[in-house]
């Protein structure tokens, strides 16, 4: 009896201290898109010339691809999520553990989503619905929306192009479009080198602005650029 008591014990014990991130198989492709099946677990999903699409419930570690999009249906789990051409959209109650980043394309996280680091982009909006970001968002080039009722404990950033010789478009640009939305918070520094239009809804709370006059508003959505 005390044998079969340490034995469940110890059981128990290396419960407690496994991982709360289990990892599976890894999918690593050249060629091709990677699809991660409904409520199945798995450890790096790689491709280079593809999409990768996670349904339903499906969790990995790191997700990367070079030219494709990323697509996360309803309660997808990741470690990160990462492209260079393409863009990233995650469904409602997304957990992504550290930070989510592509160079040209957007990024979309719905409602009930997390993310325990940065959100970057350099050409490409960023839009996020009722979401908890950790971190700092980041573009250069793309519209920012921090949607009812998110949570960005870190700042908002938006840099110069060329800046840290990353190519950007050059030639005229729309200035990027920056708006926090009702019961938004942003709790870190929004800081922007280049011209923008910043509006902030008159029940968000923000941290302080440099490079920007922020334009208050009480309707619904932000005024109609002029």
């Amino acid at each position: 009896m005390p044998r079969t008591r340490l034995a469940l014990a110890l059981a128990l014990a290396l419960f407690a201290a496994a991982p709360a991130f289990a990892q599976g198989q890894d999918i690593d492709k050249i060629n091709g898109s990677i699809t991660a099946t409904a409520g199945q677990r798995y450890g790096d999903l790689e491709t280079v010339n593809g999409s990768i699409r996670l349904q339903a419930g499906a969790q990995a570690a790191d997700v990367e691809t070079v030219n494709g999009s990323i697509h996360g249906e309803d309660d997808v789990r990741a470690q990160t999520l990462s492209t260079v051409n393409g863009g990233i959209r995650l469904g409602r109650r997304a957990q992504v553990e550290a930070g989510i980043e592509t160079v040209n394309g957007a990024i979309f996280l719905d409602r009930g989503s997390r993310v325990g680091g940065d959100v970057a982009t350099v050409n490409g909006g960023i839009g996020l619905v009722d979401t908890d970001l950790a971190g700092d968002i980041a573009t250069v080039s793309g519209d920012i929306t921090v949607g009812a009722g998110s949570h960005v404990k870190g700042g908002i950033r938006v840099d110069k192009p060329n800046r840290g010789g990353v190519h950007v478009r050059l030639g005229r640009q729309r200035a990027p479009k920056i708006v926090i939305g009702p019961d938004a918070v942003v709790e870190g520094p929004l800081v922007f080198e280049r011209e923008v239009r910043l509006y902030v809804h008159a029940s968000a709370r923000i941290g302080s602005v440099r490079g920007a006059t922020a334009v208050r508003y009480s309707t619904p959505t932000p005024p109609a650029d002029e």
